[in-house]
């Protein structure tokens, strides 16, 4: 595959004529100030004022360009950021820049872009919109002959700040990294492509691994994975990376969904709902790249990163309703629908940390619901937390790294009745749809964190935000990195 971008993070130029294509993005007074107009190139200074004197960018962003009679630079590109955002939305404008940065920045041959910004904390989420706006995962015939073009991106703060440009580097390769994972095939990104990509990681940041899979998963309990991947040609599996840090007695543990396809299984999805379903190992893939950032970044704290892979297909062998399996937590589940697999696998992949793992902090990450978007949306992520501390860290982690989150109703004495069996310890779908389904969905994942778990459990669910129209979002990378460099400390 050939990645159509090169993406690197340098220091800011006295001025900026290194490019054919120069694209300063910022609001209009940080694009109007001095010290931004004193780099542009000489041709365009005098011009830049009247360009940006009747432009109104609205919630979203506006641009307006020019070309000039530049040795070096053909085309000077405005992007113009909203003056102002809500309090549920990131101050970094992270929506705003991806979409500037998809629709401008892919020109042919090298290209200059300039971030002005207030100050070097908004690096971070605005690093993670501009590698979003360039996602490196492509077939095109036509993209396969061409040159790489390289995207010269440098922060200038209003304050003077430096970001740190190694972060930010790691940052953009992690979010198009899982991206990338996301937006792949399932013909070439199987479970055990995802194994060897998970043994490379482990490899290069000298983490422990550990696989478990194939008909191991159903010797040693995880009915849960075992049940829902039994019917595939790829066999599902567990793996398990494990940082461990010098001096530290903190815990956190990531767990991440990788349902590879999810045809629905033998509760079958029509033609029009699966379409995208590559889609569904969202969580395992921001997990496994967030990790790899994680330890690159000097991660102080243990930290491990469970992926529950498999590919939930149809077949001889396929799971059906009405069979009963027993997760790793040792509960019982009466299969109602097989197109609720993805609890399945992460009940295994949670019981499997609280067991072996014996994590603090306890995070699960997972394009759970459909009912997520009607929750909280195609921005917000989905959260559920049995502590209020990490509910609100993460909302805060939310707005700084631009991988937003909203929390939802945490009760479980109001949803577990929607599992009751009368045959099982639970089914593995609600009764009532109309009943805070993911919610829910959260709460059957609890239920299999057993009882002598009283660490922070934290679960994300950004079935919405994983994707942008047909491309993948690298939602969670951002957000995991941010809480562990906030909330976790050695």
């Amino acid at each position: 595959m050939v990645d159509a971008f090169r993406l690197s993070f340098e220091p800011i130029a006295k001025t900026w004529d290194s490019s054919p294509v120069l694209i300063v993005i910022g609001s209009k007074q940080q694009l109007t100030a001095s010290r931004l107009i004193e780099r542009l190139p000489e041709s365009v200074r005098s011009l830049w004022p009247r360009m940006l004197a009747d432009v109104k960018p609205g919630d979203c962003s506006k641009t307006v360009s020019t070309w000039i009679d530049d040795a070096k630079v053909n085309r000077v590109i405005a992007g113009v950021l909203p003056d102002s955002c809500s309090r549920h939305n990131s101050p970094a404008q992270p929506h705003a820049i991806r979409g500037l940065v998809s629709d401008n920045a892919k020109a042919k041959g090298d290209v200059t872009l300039i971030m002005a910004t207030a100050d070097s904390s908004l690096a971070m989420a605005q690093t993670a919109a501009i590698a979003r706006g360039l996602p490196s995962f492509q077939r095109k015939q036509t993209a396969s002959d061409s040159v790489p073009s390289h995207i010269h991106v440098s922060f200038l703060t209003d304050d003077g700040s430096t970001p740190d440009l190694h972060k930010l580097d790691t940052l953009a390769y992690a979010v198009r990294s899982a991206s990338e994972w996301v937006d792949t095939p399932t013909s070439e990104l199987h479970t055990l492509e995802l194994i060897d990509h998970a043994k490379k990681i482990a490899k290069e940041t000298g983490a422990e691994i550990t696989v478990i899979q194939g008909k191991d998963l159903h010797d040693k309990g995880f009915g849960g994975l075992w049940g829902v991947g039994k019917a595939a040609n790829k066999p599902p599996a567990l793996v398990v990376l494990q940082h461990k840090a010098k001096n530290s007695t903190s815990h956190v543990t990531w767990v991440g969904k990788g349902i590879v396809y999810d045809t629905g299984g033998l509760s079958i999805k029509d033609s029009t709902h699966m379409p995208g379903m590559k889609a569904d190992m969202g969580g395992a893939a921001a997990v496994l790249a967030a990790f790899r950032a994680a330890v690159k970044m000097g991660c102080n704290v243990n930290l491990s990163a469970v992926l529950c892979l498999a590919e939930n297909a149809i077949g001889p062998d396929a799971q059906r309703p009405d069979d009963i399996i027993t997760l790793y937590s040792g509960k019982t589940v009466e299969v109602n629908n097989t197109d609720a697999e993805g609890r399945l696998v992460l009940g295994d992949g949670l019981a499997y940390a609280v067991k072996h793992l014996k994590p603090d902090v306890l995070i699960d990450i997972a394009t759970l619901t459909g009912a997520q978007l009607v929750s909280t949306g195609k921005r917000h992520a989905a959260i559920i937390s049995n502590d209020e501390a990490i509910e609100q860290a993460a909302v805060h982690a939310g707005r700084r790294s631009g991988d937003l989150v909203h929390p939802l109703i945490y009760c479980p004495e109001f949803f577990r009745d929607e599992f009751k069996s009368d045959i099982a310890d639970m089914k593995n779908s609600v009764k009532d749809r109309m009943n805070a389904q993911t919610s829910c969905a959260g709460q059957f994942l609890a239920d299999h964190l057993g009882d002598k778990f009283t660490g922070q459990w934290l679960h994300i669910d950004i079935a919405g935000p994983a994707g942008i129209g047909e491309r993948a979002s690298g939602f969670g990378v951002a957000l995991l990195l941010d809480l562990l460099e906030h909330n976790h400390k050695s």
